[in-house]
C-alpha cells in the first residue's frame, strides 16, 4: 500500500496560489506571487525534505504539473533531481501533452485509477498545490497525510486550499513545529467525519 501525502504552502487566510514566485500563477490578476520566499528558512527546508523523501513519485493536478514543468527542468539542485526523475501521475484531459516525464495521465475516473496505484507497490506519492485535486483525495479517503506549512501572511484573495468543496472531515494532528521564520509546520491525518456537540 502506497502513502499519499499532500504538501501545501498556505497563508493564514487559506491562500495557496503562487507561493514560489511572481510568475508562478498570476491567474485572475494575483499580484503576490512569491509570498512564501521571505519566510523560507532552514527549518522549513528540513520539513519539506522529510515530507518529500528522495525517490518519491508525484501526484499533481494539471495546472501544478504545468507550473512545475516550466520551472524544474532548468534547475540543478537536489530537489530538482528528485522532482525531475520522479514518475508523475497527472489529473488531465490532455495526457498526450505531458512532456515533462516520466508522466502518466490518470484518465477519466481519477479516484478509481488512484485506488489502483495506491494499492500497488512503490514509493510515496507526493501532492504539491493542486487545489482541485486535493479535496477529491481527502473526500474519497485516499489522502494519508496533509502537511501544511502555514506562513505568517494574509493575502486577502487568491486560490484557496479547499474553496468550499471539501467534505466535512476531522483531522488528527500528528506533529507540529514552529520555524524561526514564523512558519507553522503541521502534519495531519484524516480522522473521519466531523463530530458535533454543544457547549
Amino acid at each position: 500500500m502506497r502513502t499519499i501525502r499532500i504538501i501545501e504552502h498556505i497563508s493564514l487566510d487559506g491562500v495557496i496560489q503562487a507561493p514560489g514566485g511572481p510568475e508562478e500563477d498570476p491567474e485572475s490578476g494575483f499580484s503576490h506571487g512569491g509570498w512564501a520566499f521571505p519566510h523560507f528558512d532552514e527549518e522549513v527546508g528540513k520539513a519539506i525534505g522529510l515530507a518529500h523523501p528522495d525517490g518519491s513519485d508525484l501526484l499533481l493536478g494539471r495546472r501544478t504539473y504545468d507550473i512545475f514543468a516550466a520551472h524544474w527542468p532548468g534547475q540543478t539542485d537536489a530537489m530538482a533531481d528528485n522532482l525531475n526523475n520522479a514518475r508523475k501521475y497527472v489529473a488531465t484531459s490532455r495526457p498526450d501533452s505531458l512532456m515533462w516525464g516520466p508522466a502518466d495521465g490518470l484518465g477519466a475516473n481519477i479516484v478509481e485509477r488512484l485506488r489502483e496505484i495506491k494499492a500497488g507497490i512503490g514509493p510515496d506519492l507526493i501532492v504539491w498545490g493542486s487545489s482541485t485535486l486535493t479535496p477529491v483525495l481527502i473526500a474519497s479517503g485516499l489522502a494519508d497525510e496533509l502537511v501544511l506549512l502555514v506562513f505568517p501572511v494574509l493575502l486577502g484573495k487568491g486560490k484557496r486550499l479547499f474553496s468550499g468543496t471539501a467534505a466535512a472531515t476531522e483531522l488528527q494532528l500528528i506533529r507540529s513545529k514552529a520555524a524561526p521564520s514564523g512558519v507553522i509546520i503541521s502534519t495531519y491525518k484524516p480522522a473521519g467525519p466531523v463530530r458535533t456537540g454543544s457547549f
